[in-house]
């Protein structure tokens, strides 16, 4: 019985402020109080009015723009897309209910993203975006010999060899799933304490074949670098046939 039990209740799922302030957005446009092509308030004043911090604001802001469904102009502000309100209630729907929560499928997603963005950042990367990767490295590597947290030194080198990638799209697919994902190995402790300082020698390898311009090279360097984490994956992926079969 107790068994039973176990398999049919599912965690608690913590609703994020993100979450919340795209609800509060959906169901503003769903009731007609925004329209498409209606001006949002400024991002101090909607802080206010949900009683969040601007950095939330400004991440459920990033996620809807992402998706199409608010337009920023810089000289005039933020907008809702020209999209009906059914396709946007619809499509808000879908960006709330996104499972976060698939470690394997996040894994996998950011695994195929970063060898791309790794062999483009060979291939397109200036002076100007190796001084930036350099600069991440040196101060990944610093705090780990210092064994203080580097969670958002790591993250930070991954999305300058993403921006180097010359690619907006890439670029904002990788600042979407590096958080949840970063978030994930650290709190569930996936590859063991030493993973930061198994990274420094090869994020250096990774800096080496950026610099070098090899595309090849790069993308070899990051799939050695991201190895232990799609291993992690591929194995879950698996186990979830298994279960699926029965076995």
């Amino acid at each position: 019985m107790e068994e039973k039990l176990l398999q049919v209740i599912k965690a608690i799922q913590v609703e994020s402020p993100v979450d919340k302030i795209i609800k509060q957005l959906k169901e503003l446009i769903v009731s007609g109080e925004l329209k498409p092509g209606d001006r949002l308030p400024a991002e101090r004043a909607l802080a206010e009015m949900f009683q969040v911090g601007r950095g939330y604001v400004r991440e459920a802001i990033l996620k809807l723009e992402f998706y199409g469904l608010l337009k920023t102009n810089p000289q005039s502000g933020t907008y809702v897309s020209g999209l009906g309100i059914n396709i946007l209630d619809n499509m808000i729907t879908d960006l709330i209910n996104f499972n976060k929560d698939d470690f394997n499928a996040l894994i996998e997603a950011r695994y195929y993203l970063e060898l791309t963005s790794a062999s483009l950042a060979a291939e397109r990367r200036t002076e100007a975006d190796l001084k930036e990767i350099k600069e991440a490295a040196r101060q990944f590597e610093m705090k780990t010999k210092e064994n203080v947290g580097a969670v958002e030194e790591d993250m930070l080198f991954h999305i300058k060899i993403a921006k180097a990638s010359k690619n907006p799209m890439i670029e904002s697919m990788i600042l979407l799933l590096i958080p949840d994902l970063i978030k994930n190995i650290v709190e569930n402790n996936v590859c063991g304490k030493n993973r930061s300082k198994q990274s420094v020698p090869q994020h250096t390898a990774l800096l080496k074949a950026i610099e070098s311009g090899n595309p090849k090279k790069a993308e070899a360097a990051m799939a050695e670098h991201l190895n232990d984490l799609i291993e992690i994956s591929r194995a879950g992926f698996a186990a979830k046939q298994i279960a699926a079969k029965g076995f």
